[in-house]
This record gives C-alpha cells, sequence and structure tokens, in this order.
C-alpha cells in the first residue's frame, strides 16, 4: 500500500510516499481502507519533533474514515465492509495518512450511511476536542454564555455548532468575512478578534460562563478578565511553551483553569458514537475547506498551518 512517512522529523519536505506492506490487524484491532484522513496543525507537531513522534519512519495522521476491510482476534462489534471512522491515532501508533491503517476498536465508531467518509474524517478529532472541552470539561449547560476563540477554526467551527445545539448563546472571534457562516452555524455574535474593545464587546453580550481557548498563551489574562463568577476556562491550544494565569481575577471569580489533549480521553469510539448521530442527524456538521490527493500531503501539512480557511483540510488516496 501507499503511505506517507518521515524517515527524520523536520519541515514538510520530510514526508514522502513510501510503498509499505498492508499491515494485519492485532488483537482488538480492526483495519480501515481509508477514503478519507484529516489534517490537522497536531499532525505537523509530532512531524518536526516538537511532540516526540515516536519510532520512525512514522505515519502522521489522527482522523481516518473507510471501510473496515479486516477485523483482528477479539474484536466484537465490527465487521468488514462497516462504514466507520477514528481517531487518536499517529500518537503512539502509527497514523492515518495511508491507503489502509489499523485502530483499536476504543478509538473507532460506526459511521451513518447520511454521514460522507469526508464529514467523518473532518469531524474525528476536532469533534472529539470540541467534547471535551465543553461536555466532558466544562459541563456547558442550556442558557449559559459560550465564548470560543477562532471560530472558523477546525476546533472552532465545530466548537460554536456543538455549544449552539446544547441551548448555549454562543459568542465566537473570526476574521470578519467568516462572520455571515459563523452566524449560519448556530453563533449568536460573531466579534472581529482585532477589534481594540473586545472585551467590552464580549461583555456586551454577557459575561461567558464557559471559555474555549485556542491560543492559551495571549488570550487567558483576557478570558479571566471578561469571564463569569466561576466559569470555566479550557485551553486547547497555545503558540508559546508558558500561558500566563492572571491569578487576581482567577481568585476574586473563582474561576476554573482546565488544559487538555483530546488524545486523553478515556473512550474515544463513544464520543465519536455521540458525534455520528449528531451528523446524522444535521445538529453538527464539519465544514470541509479543501481536499488533496495522497501525494500532496506535504502542501497540506503547510496549508494547515499558514492558510486561512473555514473548516478542515483532508487528504484522499
Amino acid at each position: 500500500m501507499r503511505a506517507i512517512r518521515y524517515h527524520e522529523t523536520g519541515g514538510p519536505d520530510v514526508l514522502q510516499v513510501d510503498d509499505v506492506e498492508t499491515p494485519d490487524p492485532g488483537h482488538g484491532e480492526v483495519r480501515i481502507e481509508t477514503r478519507a484522513a484529516g489534517v490537522n496543525p497536531v499532525d505537523t507537531y509530532f512531524r518536526t519533533g516538537e511532540y516526540p513522534p515516536g519510532d520512525l519512519p512514522k505515519i502522521p495522521g489522527s482522523d481516518v474514515a473507510g471501510v473496515v476491510d479486516a477485523v483482528g482476534a477479539g474484536v466484537e462489534g465490527y465487521e468488514v465492509g462497516d462504514r466507520v471512522y477514528a481517531t487518536g491515532l499517529g500518537n503512539d501508533r502509527q497514523g492515518t495518512y495511508a491507503e489502509a491503517v489499523l485502530a483499536p476498536t476504543d478509538r473507532v465508531a460506526h459511521l451513518p450511511e447520511a454521514v460522507t467518509f469526508a464529514e467523518g474524517a473532518a469531524m474525528a478529532l476536532v469533534g472529539v476536542t470540541a467534547w471535551q472541552a465543553l461536555v466532558f470539561h466544562a459541563r456547558l449547560e442550556p442558557a449559559e454564555v459560550c465564548l470560543v476563540h477562532s471560530g472558523s477554526g477546525g476546533v472552532g467551527h465545530v466548537a460554536v455548532q456543538l455549544a449552539a445545539a446544547t441551548g448555549a448563546r454562543v459568542v465566537t472571534t473570526a476574521s470578519e468575512r467568516y462572520h455571515d457562516h459563523l452566524r449560519d452555524l448556530g453563533a449568536h455574535t460573531v466579534l472581529d478578534y482585532r477589534r481594540d474593545d473586545l472585551a467590552d464587546a464580549v461583555r456586551e453580550v454577557g459575561r461567558p460562563n464557559v471559555v474555549l481557548d485556542t491560543i492559551m498563551n495571549e488570550y487567558f489574562p483576557f478570558d479571566a478578565e471578561v469571564a463569569a463568577k466561576r466559569a470555566r476556562i479550557v485551553g486547547i491550544g497555545n503558540t508559546d511553551s508558558t500561558a500566563p494565569i492572571p491569578m487576581g481575577y482567577a481568585k476574586q471569580k473563582d474561576l476554573r483553569f482546565q488544559l487538555m489533549t483530546m488524545f486523553n480521553t478515556d473512550d474515544t469510539g463513544a464520543v465519536l458514537s455521540r458525534l455520528a448521530q449528531l451528523m446524522a442527524a444535521g445538529s453538527v456538521v464539519p465544514e470541509i475547506a479543501r481536499t488533496y490527493p495522497l501525494a500532496e500531503a506535504a502542501q497540506a501539512q503547510r496549508d494547515v498551518l499558514d492558510e486561512s480557511f473555514l473548516g478542515k483540510l483532508l487528504l484522499e488516496p
């Protein structure tokens, strides 16, 4: 089979197309014939060595959607021919930029007929991240105010929809060209993240009970300033290794700060199953900004960091 691999860490050019042996599933694993694979910023962090990639050569990629074409021993609930999607790969095991992918069943869920393979691959990692942030950690409730930073991003645009589906009042930030689209996705208020009076604009809508922060090192002090008493602030991303905690506001308001990664999800498959139901109902549907052939994985990884777009980038073998 063809697979994208890197034999050493470095820039996008270390990614290459290799012909490798198609792997056989082990105990508790299924093999998925890839129809689509998601491209995420985290994929680039393993490639550069910012996150330890483990044994090399390595196939990058966390997300996959496709059809089960082999089942390992001890597997229950999955058969050859099943439509599935999975995430949480490419970290402690080989990833998804390949024509076939092995996945343990606790990271897999059935994909309803009403959901395309592209939508499954686009939803997987960002959907689990948004779910863990808003539902598991923040316990977002109906009628609460939820601030989502970077609403046009992969996680952000799904988080906007998920928060709206819970009945929360959603405020998000994005470039002006995405404002109408984000309102269509369920945001009550969309604000330009560059405006000088952003804090005042957020407070005018209502102090957030929950904040989903995608750039912690820049926005944690802002979050604490605008947040309601006893707000829950969940940090999922950063552009610097330090994120200052504003002790004054945090103590005065009894704020709770939670840092997280979706790779720590206890039962990824269970979350994927819930997200599949929401996709099938049309309540939370990922946006697909662009699709690349497998051989253009290096360009896709450049674009996921450097280009401005709403939604997700995908690879298709």
